[in-house]
This record gives C-alpha cells, structure tokens and sequence, in this order.
C-alpha cells in the first residue's frame, strides 16, 4: 500500500506542489527518505520516530520508504516533517488516507509531538488556494497563512491533535488572520533643518520611484532624510501587501501572523556579502533587495560597498526582479524597489573644507566616488549634493513641511500615475515606463524638446540617461498637476543628473 500527502517546496516565492509517497513493505527494518533531500528533510526520520513515541504509535518492524515527486526538485527545510509523517500515519492506518487527498501541510516537528513555526507558510496557502486544498500548519503560522482567505487553515498544536481532526474525532476550528501591524511611528520631515534642494529630490523620488543618490560631508543629513522617505510613499495596495509579505515569509520575518501595508525600509550595512544583498545562500533565501520589494532601499557610504555587490544591482534595478543561479536550479525573486544611496565626496568627507580636506584633496574625491561605475551611476535618476546644515537653519524653532503635507501631494501625483497606466500596460509608477508608453506620456513641448537636446549633447546623455530625464520630469509635471510636460519640468530634472563637484 502507498499513501500519499501533499505539502510544498519553495522556488523563489513560488510553493511548488510535492506529491510525500509513503510506502511499507517487507525487508530489513528501515526508515529512507529519497527525493533530493536535503540534510534537515533526511533528519526528518528522527524526529518523526521520537513524535510516534510520545503519542504511543510505533514505526513498524519493516521497510519504510517515503519518495517526495517529483523526485528531481530539490527539497529543502523543516517544514517536511508533518507531511512525511502524516504519509506513514497513513499507510499505518492512523489516519484515513483519502482524508489527505484534500489537505496541503508543512511544519516541524519536535521530538514530543509539538509542531514547530516555519517560513513559508504564506506562500504554501496560496499554493494550497490555487489547488484547491485545505492546509495544516503550526499554531505560529496559522494567522499568516490565513491571509489569503481561499480555503480553511487550521493550526493544531501537537501531532496527535493532527491526527484527531483528520479522523474527526476532535475538528480543529480554522485559524483567523491576524491583525493588520500598525504602522510604525516614522520621523517627520519637520524635523529637518535647511536642504530645501534635498527635500524636493525626496519628494520627487517618491512620487515617481525614482532612485536617488546622496552625496555630501558626514553630518549634512543624508541619513536623516532617507529615513523619512518611506514615510512620503503611500500605503501598499492589497496585491503590494501580499506579495511582500510572501517574500517577508520566506524569509521568517513575519510576526504573529500580522501583514503591514507600510512600504519596507531595509539598510544593509557596507560589510553585507553578495548573498545578503541579492539573494543566494543556504536554500537561495532572498537577499536585501527582495525584502525591500516594493519599498525602499538605503545603502549608506555606497562606494564602501564591495564592488561585485554593487555591479550586481545593476540588472535588477532595470528589470525588476533578480535570478540566484545556483548549479541545479535557478530561483527568481521579485525587487522592484526604490534605492536610495549616499556617500561622502570623499574617503575623509571633508573635501569642500580646505581646512579639514586631506593632503590629496581634490584627487581623493574623484577617486573615491570613481568606485561607482558609470553604469551603476547612470541608473540613479536623481543626484544630489547635500551640503552641511547653516547654524542659522539649526536655530529656526519652525521646521519645514511636515511628512504629512509632502505625502499628500505624493499621494496625488501617485493617483494620476494610476489613472494614467491603469490595469492593462501592467505599470505603476512612472519609473516602469519605457518604449512607446514613456514617449507617448513624457512627450515634451517645443520649447522642452529644445532644450533637452540641447542638454544630451552638452552632457553626452546615454540613451537610458535621456530616458530617466524624461521620466523624472514626468513625475515633476504629475507633481505641478501638469498635462504636459514643459521646459521647467525638465530643467529641473536635468539639474538632477549634472555631476558631482568630486567626480568631475
């Protein structure tokens, strides 16, 4: 006899169906897991000897063998312990096996029965919705994986509470999603002094999704404002939401079952490895730019970056989503993300100071900041200088707009951003448009196109530099509630690609 129960793998974001066969027969008393299993599957056997313990159900004195199909997908991770072992419940006769034919399940086991959180669980309900089965997770799971509402979750505590809702002796009740996380309380723009120039790149960057760098002389700020951007974007649709939150799952930072609408905020540290950024290690875990997803990125004292990581970003930040190859797979994530970056004008920060600049000033600038290649730089729409704060603009009591003010009108230009792409072209924000859509919407009058020729001869444009200007001042008429894009609207967004002092 063969039972067979259902749980998932994990390809990128993607729950892939697993068929767990189970099968005893006569022979020498074994326990195999075959499959491609990886080392916490093949552990799996021990733990699942020890739950059979602790509620008096004994491994038979014959040949086990548990095959998870197709056999060719590599399995990865914990969460295969409940299935596997719900497979030999069944062809032991503990469980009706046709009770399993409905039912997709994940979750570790410990050695006393409890079933153990895992990531994931949100991804595996959507699996389990699509193919139209129930799902048994741990109690830790069941409020996330209750989002997505398609088919009943139930959450048991213990193994044996698995196997009396299966034989319908005790029906677990389904799981509620948890609550919404309330949003976290953000600094606001008021607090920040002076950098008019600055706030106005925030604004933009916001409205638009356009990437931002930073540059300037420790203490002007940078960090400062880049905290208070994810505070100016507006709350993340339903759709947004869930697919963050499933990346958030994968990689177990969901808390109590609660999904946020705020837009991520992650600022990796310079030391972060190649697989901590983009994504790869241990089971291809998404990397920085995956959990960032639909949200903002910081990285701060860009060009002490390791230069291989910031190569990296360069295909993801034109395409939206980033591929870990690994040696039998390959796993896409999504990162659709605004990066917002800052450094100093040099390794000191102080090369605008003649008095605190060091002996190679001005060489050290341009030196430093030509650690960014001028791909990477050509990808960031808007640069900036961000100079020290005046004494004067610490002393003013009356700060400037409020986060609240500037998101208004953020909200207003990302409403008209809406309208304007709607469902069918599958954009959002005008940083996604390219091609025919970007000349048809960013079409200049006579006068803007004038003078953005002008510009891409005198400045030696690429063809994704005109196209960025072309975008950013897209954002900037949305933000003048402006048909039309106009000769201002691109100054001001040519302003915003001229080089830096240091590089220069």
């Amino acid at each position: 006899m063969v039972a067979i129960a259902f749980t998932v793998a994990f390809d990128g974001i993607e729950a892939r169906l697993v068929e767990v066969q189970a099968a005893v027969s006569a022979g020498i008393p074994s326990f195999s897991i075959v499959g491609l299993p990886d080392k916490a599957v093949s552990e799996a056997r021990e733990r699942i000897r020890a739950a059979f313990g602790a509620m008096s159900v004994a491994m038979p004195s014959k040949r086990v063998t548990v095959n998870l199909s197709p056999a060719d997908l590599p399995k990865e991770g914990s969460h295969f312990d409940l299935p596997i072992a719900l497979a030999v419940l069944a062809v032991l006769e503990v469980v009706p096996a046709e009770e399993l034919a409905n039912v997709v399940s994940l979750g570790e086991l410990s050695l006393d029965g409890r079933l153990v959180s895992v990531a994931g669980a949100l991804p595996a309900a959507v699996a389990a919705a699509e193919d139209q089965r129930s799902l048994i997770c741990p109690p830790g799971c069941g409020a996330e994986a209750a989002w997505v509402g398609a088919v009943p979750v139930v959450a048991p505590a213990v193994l044996k509470q698995v196997v009396d809702h299966l034989t319908g002796r005790a029906p677990v009740a389904p799981s509620a999603p948890g609550q919404v996380a309330r949003p976290q309380r953000r600094a606001d723009m008021a607090d920040v002094r002076g950098q008019e120039r600055a706030r106005r790149a925030l604004e933009i960057a916001a409205a638009g999704r356009h990437h931002l760098l930073m540059v300037g002389p420790p203490g002007s700020g940078k960090s400062m404002l880049a905290a208070r951007l994810p505070g100016l974007m507006p709350e993340l649709s339903p759709a947004e939401a869930l697919e963050t939150s499933m990346i958030q799952s994968l990689a177990g930072l969901l808390t109590d079952g609660g999904i946020s609408r705020e837009p991520p905020y992650r600022d990796p540290h310079h030391t972060a490895s190649m697989p901590a950024i983009v994504g790869g290690g241990r089971g291809a875990r998404p990397g920085e730019i995956s959990l960032a997803h639909n949200g903002v990125l910081f990285l701060d004292e860009l060009p002490e970056f390791s230069r291989q990581v910031l190569e990296t970003l360069r295909q993801p930040l034109e395409t939206g989503e980033v591929v870990v190859a690994r040696a039998n797979a390959h796993v896409r994530y999504p990162c659709r993300f605004l990066l917002v970056a800052a450094a100093n004008p040099c390794r000191c920060g102080h090369l605008a100071d003649a008095a605190r600049a060091c002996a190679r000033a001005p060489q050290c600038g341009a030196d430093y900041l030509g650690k960014l290649s001028g791909p990477l730089m050509d990808r960031f729409d808007l640069r900036i200088e961000v100079p020290p704060v005046a004494i004067s603009d610490l002393d003013q009591r009356q700060g400037g707009e409020s986060t609240a003010a500037i998101a208004a009108r953020v909200q207003a230009a990302r409403a008209v951003q809406a309208r304007r792409f709607g469902d069918s072209l599958g954009l959002r924000v005008n940083a996604d448009a390219s091609g025919p859509v970007l000349e048809e919407i960013a079409e200049p009058d006579s006068e803007g196109r004038a003078l953005i020729h002008r510009a891409a001869e005198r400045l030696g444009l690429s063809a994704r530099g005109y196209h960025r200007i072309l975008r950013t001042a897209r954002t900037i008429a949305d933000l003048d509630h402006s048909d039309r894009v106009r000769a201002p609207h691109l100054a001001e967004a040519i302003g915003y690609r001229l080089p830096f002092a240091a590089a220069s």
